[in-house]
């Protein structure tokens, strides 16, 4: 007899890897720099992978016809599958790294599969059909699992909650508090777990800065029983859709689709993604020309693993490599009271020193904690006031979603000495990341 709670495991495709003691900090960032190369190679165009255009393509020609079983249906659908085939095809070469693309492809697999429908024949779209009932938001007959409260914790505590976040240049704050400010850049998992996915995409704020900043963000929320089909939500900078990829605002199909929704708070700029069946809610806000990050998730749900002894080192979880982080407190005291940024700071923006960037971060950041600093310091890094906004939205994001109210504010950094990891392991980590980065783009 099945357990009532059992879930449905997918097992992640990409995560850390384990790696022998033979192999010395030389040899490591030898090959490190190997894969970089090579990666960046590959992905200089990645910027023109045009999957969310194939997916809104095919939902908006198909949103209605596999729930018939006519023939006529049966043939428009097939024909629609092998357009949709055919637009990924082309601009496969774009998309090796896309977490989107890839859930497209197999998807289109599947689909071809259950309907019995042969790869060779037309391609042309069929009729543009309206959209199907079962995407409604009103729906209120999810079943009692579909909602994480009511069926983990009937006769338990409330669950604890935890919350992590990602902003600025950039500035994260895991799901055990810890603060540090990155110096990440390209495609990082930012979380990994049985549920879901989340892949941050971070780019260059100017041509030649080393200041780094969220373009991108894709999340794949996993199939799970009667509760939701696979969905995947992706934000990109200047295009911060109110829908999943597939053209949908809930979780598809089942009897609990309604359990996962999209909110558009405002529109083009913010964004909330409510997933009851995991106790999970996330906020996406573009600010600036950025994206930034926060969810509320509980504990449960974070170390839920196929395998916990592997568990991905994924950024939410373990914060950044420690060669990748920053310590913009030594930063800001190296940096003169006049003079030029450093960092690679934007030439068209407005030039920031500390005292200057601190008078205009105190207008929304009053207290003087790690979010002020963050803000500071992006300020004098970038010279790109947006960055003011993109920490007071991140601070106020965390106030609602953070469920200690004694750890709002934090002043001083909590990795150090004892937390940090011995060279060698630093080396593995940087070269891991970049193993998992290059994996996902050469598949």
């Amino acid at each position: 007899m099945k357990p009532t709670r059992a879930r449905v495991v997918v097992k992640a495709r990409a995560g850390w890897m384990g790696m022998g003691r033979g192999a010395g900090p030389k040899a490591l960032g030898l090959f490190y720099i190997l894969i970089v190369i090579l990666c960046t190679l590959h992905t200089v165009s990645a910027s023109s992978c045009r999957i969310l255009k194939c997916n809104s393509e095919f939902w908006s020609t198909t949103s209605s016809s596999h729930h018939h079983t006519g023939l006529e249906d049966s043939v428009e659908f097939c024909t629609a599958l092998r357009t949709y085939a055919h637009c990924t095809r082309r601009t496969a070469r774009f998309c090796r790294g896309d977490l989107a693309y890839h859930s497209a492809v197999h998807g289109i697999d599947d689909l071809m599969s259950q309907h019995n429908c042969s790869k060779d024949g037309p391609t042309s779209q069929p009729r543009v059909r309206t959209p199907p009932p079962w995407d409604s938001q009103e729906r209120s007959d999810s079943p009692e699992i579909c909602h994480y409260e009511k069926n983990f914790h009937r006769n338990t505590a409330t669950p604890n909650y935890t919350h992590c976040g990602l902003f600025g240049d950039p500035h994260l704050r895991t799901f055990m508090d810890t603060f540090q400010t990155c110096k990440i850049q390209g495609a990082w998992p930012l979380i990994d777990n049985n549920y879901l996915n989340v892949q941050v995409t971070n780019s260059p704020v100017h041509l030649g800065s080393t200041a780094t900043a969220t373009t991108k963000i894709t999340i794949i929320f996993k199939n799970f029983q009667e509760c939701v089909d696979q969905k995947v939500y992706q934000a990109e900078m200047d295009e911060l859709p109110a829908a999943f990829t597939d053209g949908s605002k809930n979780g598809g199909d089942k009897s609990g689709a309604n359990s996962l929704k999209i909110i558009e708070k405002v529109a083009g700029q913010h964004i909330e993604i409510q997933a009851k069946y995991i106790g999970t809610t996330i906020v996406v806000r573009q600010v600036g020309r950025y994206l930034t990050f926060a969810v509320r998730m509980p504990e449960e749900v974070v170390n839920a693993v196929e395998d916990k002894e592997n568990q991905g080192l994924y950024l939410c979880l373990q914060g950044c490599p420690q060669n990748q982080q920053i310590d913009f407190r030594t930063f800001h005291s190296q940096t003169p009271e006049t003079g030029p940024r450093r960092h690679g700071a934007v030439s068209s923006g407005a030039s920031f020193t500390p005292p200057m960037a601190e008078a205009k971060c105190k207008e929304k950041l009053p207290v003087k904690d790690l979010y002020f600093q963050s803000c500071v310091f992006d300020l004098v890094t970038t010279g790109d006031v947006n960055f003011t906004l993109a920490a007071y939205y991140a601070f106020e994001d965390m106030k609602l979603l953070h469920s200690n109210k004694d750890k709002i504010h934090l002043y001083e950094r909590t990795t150090g000495p004892g937390n940090a990891a011995p060279q060698i392991s630093q080396e593995i980590a940087k070269l891991l990341v970049a193993i998992v980065f290059c994996v996902s783009v050469l598949l």
